[in-house]
């Protein structure tokens, strides 16, 4: 007995939602480069993933996440393949899947914006750092304490502020319009 697979509006609608994000990740980083002294430190990738989580939900925004840090390095040298865009891959992943997962599954309120933005936000720069202590292990350096504290807080500062800002206002934005269930 041969199956169909129906192919809804719905996911259609999100699939091309994703696929928008994802052009987003490839082409803020050339906008915000341009920015001196803080345009690489706003981590302009992470703004659209964290987006998707909310607007297409958790599996879109985890393959997004996955997949922008990789094909971005393949097509532009940039983030570097090795150890940045790998680990920023996994980092990126979780993002989309934790932000997307927690605002399924919290009441529709502004705080829950919040909640699930920094939770992901938190559980991302973890993911980020075990990643990287393998990376690193395998090369032969050391990931130390210092430097995941550098680099997923000291030096993320604009950054964190910016998502913090931005994101919750744009999804408030959307809910607010109704374009956002």
């Amino acid at each position: 007995m041969e199956q169909t697979v129906r192919v809804t509006h719905t996911s259609t609608s999100r699939m091309v939602q994703a696929a928008f994000f994802l052009a987003l990740c490839f082409v803020l980083p050339f906008f915000t480069g341009q920015i001196p002294a803080i345009g690489s430190r706003i981590s302009p990738m992470h703004i659209p993933v964290f987006l998707c989580g909310f607007v297409c939900g958790w599996q879109w925004a985890f393959l997004v996440g996955l997949v922008a840090p990789v094909f971005r390095s393949l097509i532009f040298g940039m983030p570097p393949m090795m150890p940045t865009a790998v680990a920023m891959a996994f980092e990126m992943a979780a993002y989309g899947a934790v932000s997307g997962i927690l605002y399924a599954r919290l009441p529709k309120s502004n705080v829950s914006v919040y909640v699930s933005l920094i939770a992901a936000m938190l559980l991302g720069r973890l993911v980020w750092g075990l990643v990287s202590i393998v990376l690193y292990g395998m090369t032969g350096s050391a990931f130390t304490l210092q430097a995941f504290l550098a680099g997923a807080f000291i030096n993320a500062v604009p950054a964190i502020v910016l998502h913090i800002v931005l994101v919750p206002a744009i999804v408030i934005l959307l809910r607010n319009a109704k374009v956002l269930d």
